[in-house]
């Protein structure tokens, strides 16, 4: 059974920082491309950073990039995105998902499984 699961959502304020995990079970971790996404009430999924199977190239969505890092630990299935200087317009479910052929980092339809979501909140 594959489970992702993510922690380190919460209520912060602007400025503030948070880095969220997510542990995979269930899959090869260390052979599938990891993405972090986001959705808020109304819109539609986003694409915020990915991480190759290696760790060895990384993608970043402008709203993300200078602020955000993306990182793995295959030995602990983990993957871990950093965020800093967080804004109000950053208030969403935070995903993680993983991509077994990582050609398309940032489409959320290339991906083959999903976790449950932490929200993140940044008041101002």
């Amino acid at each position: 059974q594959v489970q992702l699961v993510e922690s380190g959502g919460g209520l912060v304020q602007a400025g503030d920082s948070l880095t969220l995990s997510c542990e995979a079970s269930g899959i090869a971790f260390e052979t599938y491309t990891m993405g972090w996404f986001r959705q808020a009430p109304g819109k539609e999924r986003e694409f915020v950073a990915a991480i190759s199977w290696s760790g060895g190239s990384k993608y970043y969505a402008d709203i993300a990039k200078g602020r955000f890092t993306i990182s793995r630990e295959n030995t602990k299935n983990t993957v871990t995105l950093e965020m800093n200087n967080l804004k109000p317009a950053d208030t969403a479910v935070y995903y993680c998902g993983a991509d077994q052929d990582g050609e398309i980092p940032h489409s959320p339809y290339r991906y083959d499984y999903w976790g449950q979501g932490t929200q993140v909140t940044v008041s101002s």
